[in-house]
């Protein structure tokens, strides 16, 4: 490591996810970070008028409550803010800086058909050629066209887009600019030339003008707004741009050990599961397009070749929809229960659309199963091996995808997030894939967001330096393959392939 001081700092992250978000706290003691958390609150999205959006006003104020507390917790030893927070969604602020509506959930069914369109305009090669992004009707891109479609008065008069992250750290500091790990998830930007991809932007019908300028994850954003700053008394606080897209820092925060040869795969674990490798460049060949994988942009310039999977949002939404019928399960009872069923009995496409957001996803998976042929799930445990078990054979199917797309074998499958608490899911992915499953840590996206801030102020040299005060800061759990059941998950894996 370089030469570090030793006397105690203190940063923040403030972390946004779909369904709750945080301001944690990390003590850094020149070798390793402490994380606590000081302010939760809960996130989602909510229904007006038909559609769904986002309550960033309220967001912001937790935001606020989180901030304050904080400053009387710590005071002066905080050095630093940091915000990171989903992809694709968006703000957009008029010339003084009025908050042009609520912004859309990407769930919001007004993209339904949009990407059909797009195509019409602007051939689906020529994007992907330019974007390096896999298609999703949830993806920036056709939300603004979407946004063109439906309501054109209000892109008229837009003159700023920011991604959620970006918004945020406009509200601390006044600064409008796009961090780059979270600009490549809009489908936006070129992957070749890092900046804005305004032919493509412009052949779709939309305004170019209304994109800020793109900086590096570790960019000092400035100090706190000062009247923020008085009120949560964080007078000496700056702000710095991390990896603000979660899965940016969650990257970060993989504590692999890997060196030369050894290659590594990441799945970062959450309502989404997002499993990738690192590369130094975006893959933007044919064989890319067709298996439509994605590329986003990374620390010190990498590109995450990765592909989105739909997570831990099968368990979330079969959990709710139990509690709706009159039976709340904690998770670690529904793992228990999932833990007993009857091995393989029903495999689904966690990729369907069916599953993006029924309103009931175990009658979604039902339905899935009479169209497939299957017998359905007859209880929760069974619902929630389903899911566990569908989603470590998609694992598989893509861990071989990445390793024909990179020509490089993967040996060990790093598992970060919240997801990386769930054992029976890592043991699965285990035997699906063949290979050594390492999990942890928990917090991978606010240590990868802590260290990054620390970094930028000098703490912290490389990368590789970063990813060695993680792994001296929060511990790992090694899963490796069952022997006896690789017969059992090779058979399943067929079966799976076969599935629309």
């Amino acid at each position: 490591m370089t030469a570090l001081t030793m006397s105690k700092q203190t940063f923040l992250a403030v972390d946004l996810g779909a369904e709750s978000g945080r301001v944690m706290a990390g003590h850094w003691d020149g070798r390793s970070m402490a994380i606590e958390e000081v302010h939760r609150f809960p996130n989602g999205p909510m229904e007006i008028a038909g559609t769904l959006r986002w309550d960033v006003l309220r967001l912001w104020n937790e935001i606020l409550t989180g901030l304050g507390l904080a400053g009387k917790r710590f005071g002066g030893a905080i050095r630093s803010v940091g915000v990171d927070a989903w992809g694709v969604d968006y703000t957009l602020l008029s010339k003084s800086g009025e908050l042009l509506g609520l912004p859309f959930c990407y769930r919001d069914a007004r993209t339904l058909g949009v990407l059909d369109r797009m195509f019409d305009r602007v051939p689906r090669e020529e994007i992907f050629a330019q974007t390096g992004v896999q298609f999703m009707e949830i993806n920036t891109l056709p939300q603004l066209c979407a946004a063109n479609e439906r309501n054109p008065e209000i892109l008229a008069v837009v003159d700023c887009f920011l991604t959620i992250p970006d918004f945020v750290n406009w509200c601390l500091t006044g600064v409008r600019v796009c961090e780059f790990t979270n600009a490549t998830t809009t489908q936006c930007l070129n992957a070749q030339t890092r900046g804005w991809a305004t032919g493509l932007i412009e052949k779709l019908g939309l305004p170019t003008r209304i994109f800020p300028e793109v900086v590096a994850p570790g960019t000092k954003l400035g100090r706190l707004r000062s009247e923020i700053a008085l009120m949560t008394g964080l007078t000496n606080t700056g702000v710095v741009a991390p990896a603000t897209h979660d899965t940016g820092s969650a990257v970060v925060g993989v504590p692999t050990e890997a060196t030369g040869s050894t290659k590594w795969a990441y799945i970062s674990s959450g309502t989404w599961s997002l499993m990738g490798l690192e590369v130094p460049h975006a893959i933007l060949s044919q064989r890319a397009l067709e298996l439509n994988v994605t590329n986003e942009g990374g620390v010190d310039g990498c590109y995450r070749l990765l592909k989105n999977i739909p997570g831990m949002w099968l368990l979330q939404k079969c959990r709710k929809a139990f509690e709706d019928r009159g039976t709340r399960l904690e998770y670690a009872e529904l793992i228990v229960l999932a833990e007993k069923a009857v091995p393989f009995r029903t495999l689904i496409n966690p990729d369907a659309p069916a599953f993006l957001n029924p309103p009931d996803m175990p009658e979604a998976i039902r339905q899935f199963c009479l169209k497939t042929g299957q017998p359905a799930p007859e209880s929760e445990g069974a619902f929630a091996r389903c899911a566990l078990e569908s989603l470590a054979l998609k694992y598989a199917l893509v861990l071989r995808w990445l390793e024909e797309l990179s020509g490089d074998r993967v040996e060990v499958i790093h598992i970060v997030g919240g997801g990386s608490r769930n054992g029976l899911l890592n043991q699965f992915t285990a035997n699906a894939c063949q290979r050594t499953v390492l999990a942890g840590p928990v917090e991978a996206t606010t240590m990868g967001n802590l260290l990054m801030q620390a970094r930028t102020f000098g703490e912290i040299g490389s990368l590789a330096e970063l990813r060695c005060s993680v792994r001296q800061s929060a511990p790992v759990t090694r899963f490796e393959p069952e022997v006896r059941s690789i017969a059992a998950w090779s058979d399943a894996l067929g079966r799976f392939r076969s599935l629309p």
